[in-house]
């Protein structure tokens, strides 16, 4: 099975760069985005009717925004945490026959860090919400967790530390959770490798140089280390500052 996650940072101006083209290319079982920023009725994709669509919408306009399409029929849906965080539209959990799927965008902390604090809850129930589901089945999480975790997933980890997605409390929550049962399956397969980035600022040039941080990931169960085949980063596909990642799993 081929999963893809892509926080496309407003789906509207990504399908005008090509991500359709590259949604075919893929020929993903399960495609996640993130930062879909549109509204229902806002865009009509020409992705094919094997796909079925699920969506979580912001209710703030051109915000956040969440989306799942899958081959693969699944056995339930939820949207979101709890009540008040529905409203940012940031989950989308389906319950397939083997395995629960969360597609997740991590709320930011904000460049003056005036939103960590609730960052830092968030990730709390978050996690918690995970453990609840991989009691039943195992999981696997993808989507933009907004958190280079170690050094080794950034370009320029000792300027950064303290900065919003590399702050020691943010880092943290992605260790607790990993420690609480989760592998980060790029991580899993190539614990070594540096210049490995999903993310990189608009400014100029910046991309060209790969200057840039691992915050987009696919986590999973550690009972499924055994069945994944591959995990992937794809910087040669552009469309937005975030380029997808991918993971192949026999299940």
């Amino acid at each position: 099975m081929k999963l893809v996650s892509w926080n496309v940072n407003g789906l509207r101006a990504c399908v005008n760069k090509g991500f359709i083209d590259y949604f075919k290319e893929a020929d993903a079982d399960i495609f996640c985005v993130q930062e879909t920023k549109l509204q229902e009725g806002q865009i009509t994709l020409e992705i094919g009717e094997e796909y079925e669509q699920f969506w979580n919408y912001a209710e703030k306009k051109g915000y956040s925004g969440t989306a799942v399409f899958t081959r693969v029929k699944p056995l339930s849906v939820r949207y979101g945490l709890e009540e008040d965080y529905e409203s940012e539209g940031r989950i989308v959990a389906l319950e397939f026959e083997g395995f629960y799927l969360v597609n997740v965008y991590t709320p930011n902390a904000r460049r003056d860090l005036s939103r960590l604090e609730l960052r830092l809850e968030w990730e709390d129930r978050f996690r918690a919400f995970l453990l609840e589901l991989d009691k039943k089945k195992p999981v696997i999480v993808c989507g933009d967790l907004n958190v280079a975790h170690e050094e080794i997933d950034l370009k320029n980890p000792k300027p950064n530390l303290g900065n919003s997605g590399f702050t020691l409390e943010e880092r943290g929550k992605m260790t607790e959770l990993l420690q609480s049962g989760f592998t980060d399956s790029f991580r899993h397969l190539h614990p070594e490798r540096t210049d490995a980035y999903s993310w990189w600022s608009y400014m100029p040039k910046v991309r060209e140089r790969n200057v840039g941080w691992r915050i987009d990931y696919f986590l999973i169960s550690s009972q499924l280390q055994p069945a994944i085949v591959s995990a992937d980063i794809e910087p040669h596909i552009t469309g937005s500052d975030h380029c997808p990642v991918t993971l192949t799993i026999d299940l």
